[in-house]
């Protein structure tokens, strides 16, 4: 019985699997995983922030407070991932 790993994450090459190919693999799981969480923070947080009670619709001032809670958390998500990938630049490159 076969477990389908060698397909899964090596390319189906013989058996053996190719470190690179998990490595992007990898990689691309992750960063789905950080974008759901993202997604899903901006949400808990915009609909505390905005929805005073929850019902079948939203009317036009919680569409607005959503939008601009979304833009205001996306935008400073950028600021913080920005400032930290140019830090671990820095730290790279003075290693």
């Amino acid at each position: 019985m076969e477990s389908g790993f060698g397909s899964d994450f090596g390319g189906g090459g013989g058996g053996k699997l190719d470190p690179g190919v998990i490595m992007e693999q990898v990689k691309v799981q992750i960063a789905v995983a950080n974008a759901q969480e993202l997604l899903q923070r901006m949400t808990d947080k915009c609909f505390r922030k905005c929805i005073g009670k929850p019902g079948g619709a939203l009317d036009n001032s919680e569409q607005k407070c959503i939008a601009m809670c979304m833009d205001r958390y996306m935008d400073s998500w950028n600021t913080v991932s920005r400032a930290y990938n140019s830090r671990l630049q820095r730290e790279r490159a003075n290693m």
